[in-house]
């Protein structure tokens, strides 16, 4: 198992996988599949923030991290998404995926990475709690897929603990 910065070649392959997960599972509340240009465009627009499982020439799994919430107050934090294909999941690639994530934004000085995971979705929960992530919130019924109402859990990892916050020339007093 291999895992590399995702590259404009991949997003056929994220994209297929993206839409696996849109189409088929409660992992997602988005109903809207992706198109590869829009894929293509994500991955352009995270350089060093976007990453692939590949084995044997094949991409069987995804993630990348994103702004949390927009503002300056929020800049030390992202909230990343990570995604296989099935035939991927419990061999090592998630657990992969994530160590370059968290080194990625560690260098891009991220203090808190959080992981938004649908409560119909307990293995991943399971994951994220392997990893070290905490659940901090739990928020109900917050979206709707399939004629359901499904939950949010909200979990975070702090990435740099014992750093304190940096200086900021802002005061709001």
């Amino acid at each position: 198992m291999k895992i590399r910065p995702a590259t404009a070649a991949d997003a056929e392959p994220c994209c297929a996988i993206a839409n696996w997960v849109i189409r088929d599972t409660l992992a997602t509340f988005n109903t809207e599949e992706k198109t590869p240009e829009k894929v293509r465009a994500q991955i352009a627009a995270r350089p060093g923030r976007y990453f692939v499982a590949e084995q044997a020439g094949r991409v069987l799994g995804h993630a990348y991290f994103f702004p949390f919430r927009a503002g300056p107050g929020y800049r030390f934090t992202a909230e990343h998404t990570i995604h296989l294909l099935p035939e991927a999941q419990g061999q090592g690639a998630g657990r992969l995926l994530m160590q370059a994530l968290e080194t990625a934004a560690r260098q891009a000085d991220i203090h808190v990475l959080v992981a938004s995971v649908s409560s119909a979705n307990p293995a991943a929960i399971a994951f994220h709690a392997a990893l070290g992530y905490v659940e901090t919130a739990r928020m109900p019924q917050l979206g709707c897929k399939w004629g359901q109402w499904l939950d949010t859990v909200f979990m975070q990892k702090i990435l740099t603990p014992g750093i304190p916050a940096p200086d900021s020339a802002a005061n709001p007093r």
